[in-house]
């Protein structure tokens, strides 16, 4: 195993590059993070129409949540493979296509996310800004969201390392990451192919596992944070519960 390791590090690494096309973990790691990049404002965006009094907006977010949630990403793969370049007139690479069904798949998992976020702050927050004068895009943008987010950043680095997994299924249509590059080498060695695979289960392995310790330090960050906040005691000089009594003279 340490041989194959030794021999094919490079392609496992960046892929061809510089005789040919960049891949391996460099394309891994590049197509989960823009996946989440863009798929971020999205997943707000849909985040706030399920919570709009508006069905216009609540019911057409709240579809897209169910479907994409209730079916594998392969589909998703598969739909935004055929259907995009009738849309275009043009065809599109495999790294688009699977750019493009990851910011689908990413932005209704990351909008529930920040929906739950949202929803698990007191309902007085809304309600003391709106009483302030402050308008309901406005409380959103200067009060909610900034707390929202702030909680649920554990669970988009736990997304992450979910949409890390999910791009193995590029493979399929020859995008040129991880698994890719391992199903390279396994062709051209042919004899040793539980080697090849345990390599490529323990690179995964590696990344997932750091993301999901960054998460959990993240997640005791903010425990430790609120704790704090709740615990800090209250500074300068309290006004006297009963007034004294003035002494007679």
């Amino acid at each position: 195993m340490f041989d194959i390791l030794r021999e094919n590090w490079t392609l496992l690494l960046i892929g061809q590059y510089p005789h040919g096309p960049i891949g391996g973990i460099v394309v891994t790691i590049l197509l989960s993070l823009s996946a989440l990049v863009v798929a971020f404002p999205l997943g707000i965006l849909v985040a706030l129409a399920r919570i709009s009094q508006f069905k216009l907006l609540r019911a057409p977010a709240t579809a897209l949540v169910y479907t994409v949630r209730g079916v594998p990403l392969l589909m998703v793969i598969f739909w935004v493979y055929f259907l995009v370049p009738v849309l275009t007139g043009y065809p599109v690479t495999g790294f688009v296509t699977m750019l493009c069904a990851l910011v689908i798949y990413d932005s209704a998992y990351l909008g529930e996310i920040i929906r739950g976020g949202i929803e698990a702050l007191p309902k007085g927050q809304t309600e003391a800004s709106r009483a302030l004068g402050l308008s309901y895009l406005k409380t959103i943008r200067a009060v909610i969201l900034p707390q929202a987010l702030y909680n649920v950043v554990p669970s988009m680095v736990t997304q992450f390392v979910s949409t890390i997994k999910e791009t193995s299924l590029g493979y399929i249509i020859n995008v040129q990451e991880l698994s890719f590059a391992a199903d390279q080498i396994n062709n051209r060695l042919l004899t040793k192919p539980f080697p090849v695979y345990l390599i490529l289960a323990l690179s995964y392995f590696v990344l997932c596992y750091a993301l999901t310790q960054l998460a959990y330090y993240l997640e005791r960050r903010i425990t430790r944070k609120r704790a704090g906040r709740a615990n800090k005691p209250r500074t300068g000089k309290q006004p006297p519960l009963v007034e004294p009594i003035a002494s007679e003279s």
